[in-house]
Protein backbone atom coordinates (compact mmCIF):
# COMPACT_ATOMS: atom_id res chain seq x y z
CA UNK A 1 0.00 0.00 0.00
CA UNK A 2 2.85 2.48 0.93
CA UNK A 3 4.68 1.68 -2.86
CA UNK A 4 1.24 2.57 -4.55
CA UNK A 5 0.44 5.81 -2.30
CA UNK A 6 4.49 6.81 -3.62
CA UNK A 7 3.80 5.61 -7.23
CA UNK A 8 0.41 7.95 -7.17
CA UNK A 9 2.44 11.13 -5.22
CA UNK A 10 5.10 10.57 -7.73
CA UNK A 11 2.89 10.32 -10.67
CA UNK A 12 0.84 13.87 -9.38
CA UNK A 13 3.86 15.65 -8.80
CA UNK A 14 5.30 14.81 -12.80
CA UNK A 15 2.01 15.82 -14.23
CA UNK A 16 2.27 19.13 -12.16
CA UNK A 17 5.57 19.24 -13.39
CA UNK A 18 4.59 19.15 -16.67
CA UNK A 19 2.08 21.25 -16.72
CA UNK A 20 4.02 24.01 -14.97
CA UNK A 21 6.20 24.16 -18.25
CA UNK A 22 3.25 25.54 -20.26
CA UNK A 23 3.91 29.41 -18.97
CA UNK A 24 5.07 31.33 -21.63
CA UNK A 25 2.40 34.89 -21.76
CA UNK A 26 3.11 36.74 -24.88
CA UNK A 27 -0.09 39.09 -23.67
CA UNK A 28 1.82 40.48 -20.79
CA UNK A 29 5.16 40.77 -22.96
CA UNK A 30 3.97 43.06 -25.60
CA UNK A 31 5.37 46.67 -25.84
CA UNK A 32 3.68 49.88 -27.45
CA UNK A 33 4.90 50.47 -30.81
CA UNK A 34 6.25 52.95 -32.24
CA UNK A 35 6.72 54.97 -36.13
CA UNK A 36 10.20 52.98 -36.10
CA UNK A 37 8.11 49.48 -35.79
CA UNK A 38 6.10 50.11 -38.95
CA UNK A 39 6.54 48.67 -42.24
CA UNK A 40 4.06 50.74 -44.72
CA UNK A 41 5.09 51.15 -48.50
CA UNK A 42 2.92 53.47 -50.76
CA UNK A 43 1.31 51.48 -53.68
CA UNK A 44 1.62 48.21 -52.21
CA UNK A 45 -0.43 45.88 -50.15
CA UNK A 46 1.86 44.67 -47.01
CA UNK A 47 0.17 41.00 -45.91
CA UNK A 48 2.91 38.97 -43.92
CA UNK A 49 5.91 38.45 -43.10
CA UNK A 50 8.45 36.45 -41.41
CA UNK A 51 12.32 37.20 -39.68
CA UNK A 52 15.56 35.67 -40.05
CA UNK A 53 18.62 36.82 -38.99
CA UNK A 54 21.55 36.41 -41.27
CA UNK A 55 25.59 35.58 -41.23
CA UNK A 56 26.17 39.77 -41.76
CA UNK A 57 24.06 40.06 -38.32
CA UNK A 58 21.02 41.67 -39.37
CA UNK A 59 17.87 41.11 -39.55
CA UNK A 60 16.00 39.97 -42.93
CA UNK A 61 12.62 40.22 -43.52
CA UNK A 62 10.40 38.40 -45.75
CA UNK A 63 7.06 39.88 -46.72
CA UNK A 64 4.17 39.41 -48.98
CA UNK A 65 3.03 42.34 -51.37
CA UNK A 66 0.36 42.66 -54.32
CA UNK A 67 0.10 46.45 -55.77
CA UNK A 68 -2.53 48.59 -55.20
CA UNK A 69 -3.01 49.24 -58.36
CA UNK A 70 -3.85 45.47 -59.16
CA UNK A 71 -5.67 45.27 -55.38
CA UNK A 72 -6.12 43.32 -52.88
CA UNK A 73 -7.71 40.19 -53.95
CA UNK A 74 -4.26 39.47 -55.98
CA UNK A 75 -2.55 38.02 -53.43
CA UNK A 76 -3.74 34.98 -55.27
CA UNK A 77 -2.67 36.09 -58.83
CA UNK A 78 -0.18 38.50 -58.56
CA UNK A 79 1.60 38.19 -55.00
CA UNK A 80 5.50 38.90 -54.80
CA UNK A 81 7.73 38.17 -51.62
CA UNK A 82 9.99 40.65 -51.10
CA UNK A 83 13.04 41.26 -48.69
CA UNK A 84 14.31 43.88 -46.80
CA UNK A 85 16.68 45.04 -43.67
CA UNK A 86 16.89 46.08 -40.62
CA UNK A 87 20.14 46.30 -37.87
CA UNK A 88 17.03 44.98 -35.16
CA UNK A 89 14.00 42.48 -35.69
CA UNK A 90 12.11 45.40 -34.40
CA UNK A 91 12.63 47.76 -37.22
CA UNK A 92 13.13 50.16 -38.73
CA UNK A 93 13.05 47.76 -42.02
CA UNK A 94 14.29 49.12 -45.50
CA UNK A 95 13.25 47.26 -48.43
CA UNK A 96 16.08 45.48 -50.71
CA UNK A 97 14.27 43.41 -53.56
CA UNK A 98 11.71 41.27 -54.75
CA UNK A 99 12.93 38.29 -54.53
CA UNK A 100 10.14 35.58 -55.71
CA UNK A 101 7.08 36.05 -57.74
CA UNK A 102 4.95 33.76 -60.18
CA UNK A 103 7.10 31.55 -62.53
CA UNK A 104 4.72 31.88 -65.66
CA UNK A 105 2.81 28.94 -68.32
CA UNK A 106 4.19 25.81 -67.25
CA UNK A 107 5.36 25.28 -63.79
CA UNK A 108 2.96 24.79 -60.66
CA UNK A 109 4.34 27.81 -59.24
CA UNK A 110 2.14 30.14 -62.43
CA UNK A 111 0.70 33.07 -60.71
CA UNK A 112 1.82 34.12 -57.26
CA UNK A 113 4.32 34.00 -54.43
CA UNK A 114 2.34 34.50 -50.91
CA UNK A 115 2.91 32.42 -47.35
CA UNK A 116 6.18 33.68 -46.80
CA UNK A 117 8.15 31.99 -44.24
CA UNK A 118 12.26 32.20 -44.13
CA UNK A 119 14.16 29.96 -42.52
CA UNK A 120 17.43 28.51 -41.54
CA UNK A 121 18.79 25.16 -41.44
CA UNK A 122 22.20 23.20 -41.39
CA UNK A 123 24.03 26.14 -43.39
CA UNK A 124 20.67 26.91 -45.75
CA UNK A 125 17.86 29.19 -46.13
CA UNK A 126 14.91 28.01 -46.75
CA UNK A 127 12.32 30.32 -48.29
CA UNK A 128 8.87 28.48 -48.02
CA UNK A 129 5.59 29.96 -49.60
CA UNK A 130 2.63 29.40 -51.65
CA UNK A 131 1.47 29.64 -54.96
CA UNK A 132 -0.46 28.51 -57.93
CA UNK A 133 -1.54 27.92 -61.33
CA UNK A 134 -5.25 27.47 -63.39
CA UNK A 135 -4.74 23.45 -64.02
CA UNK A 136 -3.77 23.56 -67.37
CA UNK A 137 -7.35 25.78 -68.02
CA UNK A 138 -6.60 28.75 -70.63
CA UNK A 139 -8.65 31.88 -69.45
CA UNK A 140 -9.52 34.91 -71.34
CA UNK A 141 -8.91 37.67 -70.27
CA UNK A 142 -11.81 38.48 -68.69
CA UNK A 143 -11.74 35.55 -66.93
CA UNK A 144 -8.77 35.99 -65.83
CA UNK A 145 -9.85 39.32 -64.36
CA UNK A 146 -12.71 37.61 -62.38
CA UNK A 147 -10.06 35.09 -60.84
CA UNK A 148 -8.18 38.23 -60.10
CA UNK A 149 -10.74 39.78 -57.87
CA UNK A 150 -13.74 37.98 -56.92
CA UNK A 151 -14.57 36.21 -54.02
CA UNK A 152 -14.46 32.64 -53.90
CA UNK A 153 -18.15 31.40 -55.11
CA UNK A 154 -16.72 32.80 -58.68
CA UNK A 155 -15.95 29.67 -60.46
CA UNK A 156 -12.43 31.10 -62.03
CA UNK A 157 -11.53 32.36 -58.52
CA UNK A 158 -11.98 28.81 -57.23
CA UNK A 159 -10.16 27.18 -59.68
CA UNK A 160 -7.29 29.33 -58.56
CA UNK A 161 -7.44 28.69 -55.32
CA UNK A 162 -8.10 25.52 -55.50
CA UNK A 163 -4.47 24.83 -56.93
CA UNK A 164 -3.10 26.32 -53.94
CA UNK A 165 0.58 24.60 -52.57
CA UNK A 166 3.16 24.97 -50.97
CA UNK A 167 6.51 24.85 -52.15
CA UNK A 168 9.87 25.88 -50.68
CA UNK A 169 13.15 27.66 -52.48
CA UNK A 170 16.38 27.54 -51.19
CA UNK A 171 19.47 29.16 -51.17
CA UNK A 172 23.39 29.14 -49.38
CA UNK A 173 23.13 32.94 -49.19
CA UNK A 174 20.61 35.18 -47.92
CA UNK A 175 20.72 37.41 -51.03
CA UNK A 176 20.23 34.13 -53.30
CA UNK A 177 20.29 33.10 -55.90
CA UNK A 178 17.38 30.98 -54.92
CA UNK A 179 16.42 27.53 -56.48
CA UNK A 180 13.08 26.53 -56.14
CA UNK A 181 12.08 22.83 -56.58
CA UNK A 182 10.12 22.15 -59.46
CA UNK A 183 7.00 19.95 -57.72
CA UNK A 184 5.23 21.16 -54.37
CA UNK A 185 6.11 19.50 -51.23
CA UNK A 186 2.79 18.73 -49.71
CA UNK A 187 -0.54 17.68 -51.07
CA UNK A 188 -3.92 18.06 -49.14
CA UNK A 189 -4.59 14.76 -47.22
CA UNK A 190 -6.09 13.88 -43.81
CA UNK A 191 -7.75 16.70 -41.66
CA UNK A 192 -7.05 19.17 -44.83
CA UNK A 193 -8.76 19.11 -48.52
CA UNK A 194 -8.13 20.72 -51.87
CA UNK A 195 -5.30 23.47 -50.88
CA UNK A 196 -1.93 23.71 -48.75
CA UNK A 197 -0.66 26.94 -47.87
CA UNK A 198 0.13 28.82 -44.69
CA UNK A 199 3.16 27.16 -44.36
CA UNK A 200 4.80 27.15 -40.30
CA UNK A 201 8.04 25.33 -39.93
CA UNK A 202 10.45 24.13 -36.95
CA UNK A 203 12.81 22.06 -36.33
CA UNK A 204 12.28 19.06 -33.97
CA UNK A 205 14.21 18.30 -30.82
CA UNK A 206 15.10 14.64 -32.26
CA UNK A 207 16.22 16.77 -35.59
CA UNK A 208 13.21 15.94 -38.15
CA UNK A 209 10.86 18.79 -38.93
CA UNK A 210 7.22 19.64 -37.88
CA UNK A 211 5.52 21.86 -40.22
CA UNK A 212 1.45 23.32 -39.84
CA UNK A 213 -0.81 23.69 -42.87
CA UNK A 214 -3.64 25.53 -43.78
CA UNK A 215 -6.31 23.57 -45.86
CA UNK A 216 -10.15 23.43 -45.97
CA UNK A 217 -12.08 21.18 -43.43
CA UNK A 218 -13.27 18.11 -45.64
CA UNK A 219 -17.13 17.08 -46.03
CA UNK A 220 -18.10 20.57 -44.87
CA UNK A 221 -20.97 22.69 -47.35
CA UNK A 222 -19.04 25.94 -46.53
CA UNK A 223 -15.66 27.15 -46.16
CA UNK A 224 -14.08 26.39 -42.92
CA UNK A 225 -10.28 26.16 -42.24
CA UNK A 226 -7.92 23.78 -40.60
CA UNK A 227 -4.45 23.15 -39.11
CA UNK A 228 -2.85 20.07 -39.92
CA UNK A 229 0.55 18.59 -38.76
CA UNK A 230 3.12 17.82 -41.37
CA UNK A 231 6.15 15.80 -40.87
CA UNK A 232 9.69 15.12 -42.53
CA UNK A 233 13.48 14.14 -41.73
CA UNK A 234 14.52 16.89 -43.88
CA UNK A 235 13.59 21.01 -44.63
CA UNK A 236 12.10 19.95 -47.77
CA UNK A 237 10.56 16.82 -47.04
CA UNK A 238 9.00 14.39 -47.97
CA UNK A 239 5.98 15.78 -45.73
CA UNK A 240 3.61 13.23 -44.01
CA UNK A 241 0.68 14.55 -43.10
CA UNK A 242 -0.99 13.35 -39.73
CA UNK A 243 -4.14 12.74 -39.21
CA UNK A 244 -5.08 14.34 -36.41
CA UNK A 245 -4.92 18.11 -37.00
CA UNK A 246 -3.82 20.51 -34.68
CA UNK A 247 -6.62 22.77 -34.56
CA UNK A 248 -9.75 21.63 -35.17
CA UNK A 249 -13.23 22.37 -35.21
CA UNK A 250 -12.22 26.36 -35.09
CA UNK A 251 -12.20 28.77 -38.27
CA UNK A 252 -8.34 29.71 -37.79
CA UNK A 253 -5.60 30.15 -40.16
CA UNK A 254 -1.88 32.04 -40.41
CA UNK A 255 -0.13 29.67 -37.45
CA UNK A 256 3.42 30.46 -36.62
CA UNK A 257 5.40 27.43 -35.02
CA UNK A 258 8.66 27.13 -32.86
CA UNK A 259 10.08 24.58 -30.21
CA UNK A 260 10.92 25.93 -27.21
CA UNK A 261 13.32 24.22 -25.52
CA UNK A 262 13.82 25.68 -22.37
CA UNK A 263 10.11 24.89 -22.00
CA UNK A 264 10.13 21.50 -23.91
CA UNK A 265 7.26 22.01 -25.44
CA UNK A 266 6.38 23.35 -28.88
CA UNK A 267 4.30 27.13 -29.26
CA UNK A 268 2.22 28.16 -32.27
CA UNK A 269 0.03 31.45 -32.72
CA UNK A 270 -2.92 31.49 -35.35
CA UNK A 271 -5.12 34.17 -35.94
CA UNK A 272 -8.79 33.40 -35.31
CA UNK A 273 -10.70 36.26 -37.09
CA UNK A 274 -10.71 38.55 -34.57
CA UNK A 275 -7.66 37.67 -31.95
CA UNK A 276 -4.65 35.59 -31.67
CA UNK A 277 -4.40 32.46 -29.73
CA UNK A 278 -1.68 30.54 -28.84
CA UNK A 279 -2.06 26.61 -28.98
CA UNK A 280 1.03 23.90 -27.12
CA UNK A 281 2.68 20.62 -27.53
CA UNK A 282 4.73 18.19 -26.08
CA UNK A 283 5.24 15.99 -28.68
CA UNK A 284 4.23 18.38 -31.63
CA UNK A 285 0.82 16.00 -32.37
CA UNK A 286 -1.29 16.40 -29.67
CA UNK A 287 -2.35 20.11 -29.69
CA UNK A 288 -3.79 22.16 -26.84
CA UNK A 289 -4.79 25.49 -25.99
CA UNK A 290 -1.73 27.19 -24.26
CA UNK A 291 -2.72 28.37 -20.42
CA UNK A 292 -2.20 32.21 -22.11
CA UNK A 293 -4.15 31.43 -24.84
CA UNK A 294 -5.74 34.42 -26.56
CA UNK A 295 -2.92 37.06 -27.10
CA UNK A 296 -3.89 40.19 -28.56
CA UNK A 297 -7.37 41.61 -30.19
CA UNK A 298 -7.51 44.05 -32.83
CA UNK A 299 -6.80 47.25 -31.43
CA UNK A 300 -2.56 48.02 -30.87
CA UNK A 301 -1.24 50.45 -28.36
CA UNK A 302 1.20 52.79 -29.52
CA UNK A 303 4.01 54.90 -27.47
CA UNK A 304 2.15 58.07 -27.64
CA UNK A 305 -0.94 55.93 -25.75
CA UNK A 306 -3.35 56.24 -28.80
CA UNK A 307 -4.46 52.78 -30.75
CA UNK A 308 -4.90 51.19 -34.15
CA UNK A 309 -8.12 49.76 -34.29
CA UNK A 310 -7.72 47.51 -36.86
CA UNK A 311 -10.42 46.22 -39.29
CA UNK A 312 -8.19 43.38 -40.29
CA UNK A 313 -5.47 41.40 -37.98
CA UNK A 314 -4.10 39.04 -39.42
CA UNK A 315 -0.62 36.62 -40.60
CA UNK A 316 1.46 36.81 -37.15
CA UNK A 317 4.66 35.56 -37.00
CA UNK A 318 6.63 34.99 -33.66
CA UNK A 319 10.92 35.99 -34.24
CA UNK A 320 12.64 33.71 -31.28
CA UNK A 321 16.31 34.27 -30.29
CA UNK A 322 18.44 32.28 -28.54
CA UNK A 323 15.41 30.28 -27.18
CA UNK A 324 13.49 33.64 -26.56
CA UNK A 325 10.35 35.20 -28.14
CA UNK A 326 11.83 38.91 -29.68
CA UNK A 327 9.40 40.13 -32.08
CA UNK A 328 5.40 39.46 -32.95
CA UNK A 329 4.97 40.73 -36.20
CA UNK A 330 1.29 40.86 -37.16
CA UNK A 331 -0.24 42.75 -40.54
CA UNK A 332 -3.00 44.89 -40.42
CA UNK A 333 -5.47 46.63 -42.68
CA UNK A 334 -7.41 50.12 -41.39
CA UNK A 335 -10.75 49.83 -42.78
CA UNK A 336 -11.05 49.30 -46.25
CA UNK A 337 -7.44 50.88 -46.55
CA UNK A 338 -3.86 50.76 -46.70
CA UNK A 339 -2.45 47.77 -45.20
CA UNK A 340 0.97 47.46 -43.65
CA UNK A 341 2.88 45.65 -40.83
CA UNK A 342 4.04 46.62 -37.23
CA UNK A 343 6.77 44.83 -35.43
CA UNK A 344 5.79 44.61 -31.64
CA UNK A 345 8.87 44.29 -29.18
CA UNK A 346 8.13 41.65 -26.67
CA UNK A 347 9.56 41.59 -23.33
CA UNK A 348 9.59 39.50 -19.63
CA UNK A 349 7.75 41.17 -16.99
CA UNK A 350 10.66 42.00 -14.41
Amino acid sequence: MKKLIVVLILGISLVGKAQSTDDLNLAEMIQPIGEENILYEPGFYNWGSSIVKGNDGKYHLFYAQMTEKLGFYTWLTDGLISRAISDKPEGPYKHVEVVLKGRGKGHWDANTAHNPRIKYFNGKYYLYYMSTNTGGQELNEDEWHQARTMWIDNKYRALVRENQRIGVAIADQIEGPWKRLDQPIVEPSGPIAKITCNPAITQRPDGGFLMLIRGDKPNEEKLLRNQAIGLAPSPEGPWTVQKKAAVDNLNAEDPAVWYDHKRQRYYAIYHAFGYMGLITSEDGLNWKNAKHHRIIEKSIVRKDGTEIDASRLERPFVYVEDGEPKVMTVAIREGSGKTYYIFILLKEKR
